[in-house]
């Protein structure tokens, strides 16, 4: 008896010997003499299905030769299990169906340049490479989501729109709300601090924005952010969290996206090395280190991609630089009591030349150095009202860090930009599609 709903092509396995129906998309198809062969694709998995022309019939062959690159099918045919073909099974097909015609699809088996690709990004989605990267980002996001569940953080959905600068002047969207001024969320974390003591260990993690006019390939302008807070947490503890967090991810996609990993062409053994303990140095080692290495870079100057990627060589496996001079990082950033000309500070360089894919640090607890450091850098007191609350009313010591997620993707996948990991990218010269 013929089943008539559609298999997911990854659960073949269960019905070898069954007719079974697919549907899905047509990647390629290829006539020789009597027998013709179409690779099909439902989104968990491609299959080689198979015609006879003297089983199929004379219209059911002729739908094969017409055929076309991203054609979407229903294929009704017999699993059978065959080594050499794609997830190891493949379809005896006794019926085809057209569902949807695809012609001349624009992205063909041949080179394209990026922008062409990107203009087509809504169609570059479907191409295997594109495919695994964005499937890795999802075990990624997932496997963030179980291991703060299992550890008992609450979720907490922070504003996009805010009244707040949380970073950086300078790297604003400003909107107009109702004849107030209102700005795209740098970050969530100002916010999520607040619920802290309402339930100690927490987290957000969604879309954040930075006006940064950047053309690396590490940088988006619109991208999304892991951002924990922990009461009564210190910098050292922000880093073991951070630590167990990576190994964490890391192994995950070893252990669920294998091959995916294998599609994109990721050596397994790039990521060996990722265990605990990570190596720790301070600003000042790595600024030492880098003058070491021939570099100009002087006490008190922030350190550039180059700078991280010539400190990353030096370790395999991802390195922590903490204690940053006070001038080169957030006002909220606690002052360092063993040297107050730095702060309570990490950032945590992936090799390989990915850079910082996480930033953290211990918050600034005390009312008057943080009310400082506001009116130091010239930000709006009123609007940080709520924010200065936390210190007012039961002040305590906590510590957080952000997560970028695609360049953490980027690094596990070993993908040459982070614009390939986000299924929409947003640059300075792209709004569309």
């Amino acid at each position: 008896m013929i089943s008539q709903s559609f298999v997911e092509v990854r659960d073949l396995h269960a019905h070898v010997g069954g007719h079974v129906a697919i549907g899905g998309w047509v990647e390629t198809t290829r006539i020789h003499g009597k027998v013709g062969f179409a690779v099909v694709r439902d989104g968990t998995g491609t299959v080689q299905c198979v015609f006879v022309k003297a089983e199929v019939g004379e219209e059911c062959w002729s739908e094969l030769a017409s055929l076309t690159q991203e054609t979407a099918v229903r294929v009704t045919g017999e699993v059978r299990a065959e080594p050499r073909s794609p997830g190891g099974f493949e379809l005896g097909v006794t019926e085809l169906r057209v569902v949807g015609r695809s012609e001349e699809y624009p992205i063909q088996p041949k080179e394209h340049g990026v922008d062409f690709l990107l203009d087509h990004r809504h169609l570059w989605l479907r191409s295997s490479k594109q495919r695994a990267g964005l499937k890795v980002r999802a075990e990624v996001e997932q496997g963030i989501h179980d291991f703060f569940y299992e550890r008992d953080f609450v979720r907490i959905d922070t504003p996009i729109l805010t009244g707040s600068i949380g970073e950086s002047a300078g790297t604003l969207f400003e909107t107009d709300y109702f004849g107030e001024p209102a700005y795209l969320a740098q970050t969530g974390q100002l916010y999520v601090e607040t619920a802290c003591p309402a339930f100690r260990k927490v987290y957000c993690f969604g879309p954040t924005f930075r006006a940064e006019k950047s053309k690396t390939r590490r940088h988006l302008t619109e991208f999304w952010m892991l951002e924990p807070e922990v009461a009564f947490a210190d910098s050292d503890d922000n880093m073991d969290l951070q630590e167990e967090l990576v190994v964490h991810l890391v192994e995950r996609a070893l252990e669920r996206a294998a091959e995916e990993l294998e599609v994109l062409e990721r050596d397994p053994n790039a990521l060996a090395n990722v265990r605990a303990p990570f190596p720790r140095i301070s600003y000042t080692e790595a600024v030492e280190l880098l003058q070491r290495e021939g570099s100009e870079i002087e006490w008190g100057s922030d350190l550039g991609g180059a700078d991280e990627t010539l400190v990353a060589r030096q370790f395999d496996r991802p390195v922590f630089i903490y204690n940053y001079p006070t001038q080169a990082k957030a006002f909220y950033m606690k002052e360092n009591p063993d040297d107050p000309r730095t702060v309570l500070c990490n950032d945590l360089i992936a090799p390989e030349g990915y850079g910082e894919i996480i930033g953290g640090s211990q918050r600034e607890d005390d009312l008057d150095r943080l009310l400082h450091r506001i009116r130091e850098e010239n930000l709006p007191e009123e609007a940080y009202g709520w924010y200065l609350d936390i210190r007012r009313y039961g002040t305590f010591p906590h510590s957080g860090f952000g997560l970028g997620l695609e360049r953490m993707v980027a690094w596990i996948t070993g993908r040459p930009h982070i614009r390939e990991l986000i299924p929409y990218p947003r640059l300075i010269n792209r709004l569309t599609p």
